[in-house]
Parts: structure tokens; C-alpha cells; sequence
């Protein structure tokens, strides 16, 4: 089975995996965290079925969903890619993507490190900022039945992994629990490019949002 092979069969199995995911981390969000991924991996020396793999992958059972179980998804990722006799180096290098590509909040430390987690990172961090970021914010905190803001209820920016897993926050403070930190936390040239742009968009939204909270426009 050939590289071009093993991603074809991956979309499709992802896909089918996904098909009833809330909207933020279905299928449509893995297809841009995939095409994010190899804009980014032109500019970086990548294994190229590493991080295809691995933006395909990352999301396929995120703990948010599995009662905050972390493991669910390095274990279907390692099941399938098994099924298609992909070699065992490249299924850890994916696993360890998985396992590390998340923002965990707080001060978590990244436990691996590899150009192709900077790539795949770089491109998920960039589906969370952004218009598209500001929509998956707002949906997954609708999913949780969140309120939107809470002037009373201050972003918590010291929040250990556990605190930011068990949030119960206002949808605003989100932003600034992880959204505007993202640009700086950029790991590619061409991320920290794109992540610019997001990250202004985010901020105007940000200024329209309170001055119509606050009923001065």
C-alpha cells in the first residue's frame, strides 16, 4: 500500500469515525487541520505521512468527549493504522503527535517534540483562531450549554490541566484562556504568518462584542 494509499483509506475512515461529531471537531474541522497541515509542511523538512497522518488522526477521540479520557484516541489510531500495516515508527511518531498536540491550559508542559508535531500543531492551533475559531468557540460552548458572558466570572489565566479540562467558564473567557495565546505559541514560520491575521479578527470581534454588550453601538 503506497503513502497516497494509507492517507485515502485514513480520510475515509476518519470520516466515517466523525460523522455524528459536535461541529467543532467533526469531519470538516479535520479537513482543514489537514489542508492547514501541508500549506505549512511546503516551508518545514517533514515526513510527509507523518503529518498527514497526524493532523488526520489527532482528533479522531478527543478526550473532551470520552469523559476526559486521554487514551481512547492514541488507541484507535493505533488499531487502524495496524489494519494497514503502517510501520511501527510512524505509528509511534503519530501516536506522540495525538498525545501532544493538544493546548492543555495552565502551565503543561509539552512532554515530545518533533518538526512534524510543530506542522500539525501549527495547523490546529490555526482552526481555533480566526472566524472559524470564533464559530467552533461558540458552538462547542452551546454543546456544553454555556453562557455567552459573564461580566462578574474573570478569565482564570492559571488554571492547572485539570482546572482548564473541568471549566465551566463563560464562552468569552475562552479567548482569553487560550484563543489570543495562541499566536504567540506559534511554532512555523508560516504559522505565526497566518496566525497574524486570526488573531486581529479576533480581537475586532472582540471590541464589536462588548461595545453591543454594553449598548454603545
Amino acid at each position: 500500500m503506497t503513502d497516497s494509499d494509507i492517507i485515502e483509506e485514513t480520510i475515509q475512515f476518519v470520516k466515517e469515525t466523525l460523522k455524528d461529531a459536535e461541529g467543532g471537531h467533526d469531519w470538516f474541522h479535520i479537513r482543514r487541520v489537514f489542508k492547514n497541515t501541508l500549506l505549512i509542511a511546503k516551508d518545514e523538512e517533514v515526513n510527509y505521512l507523518v503529518v498527514g497522518l497526524g493532523a488526520l488522526l489527532h482528533d479522531i477521540a478527543d478526550s473532551k468527549f470520552h469523559n476526559g479520557d486521554e487514551t481512547v484516541g492514541p488507541r484507535i489510531a493505533v488499531n487502524f493504522l495496524k489494519s494497514l500495516n503502517v510501520d511501527q515508527p510512524t505509528i509511534d511518531h503519530v501516536v506522540n503527535i495525538i498525545e501532544n498536540i493538544s493546548f492543555k491550559g495552565g502551565k503543561e508542559a509539552q512532554k515530545f517534540k518533533s518538526a512534524e508535531l510543530d506542522v500539525v500543531q501549527d495547523a490546529d492551533r490555526l482552526d481555533a483562531i480566526g472566524a472559524v475559531g470564533i464559530a467552533r468557540c461558540f458552538n462547542y460552548g452551546g454543546f456544553k450549554n454555556r453562557v455567552l458572558y459573564d461580566p462578574d466570572i474573570s478569565p482564570n489565566l492559571n488554571m492547572s490541566k485539570e482546572e482548564y479540562k473541568k471549566s465551566k467558564a463563560p464562552t468569552i473567557n475562552h479567548f482569553y484562556e487560550k484563543l489570543l495565546l495562541l499566536k504567540d505559541r506559534m511554532n512555523t514560520k508560516t504559522g505565526r504568518k497566518l496566525a497574524e491575521g486570526r488573531h486581529e479578527y479576533m480581537l475586532g470581534f472582540l471590541e464589536q462584542f462588548y461595545a453591543e454588550w454594553n449598548g454603545e453601538i
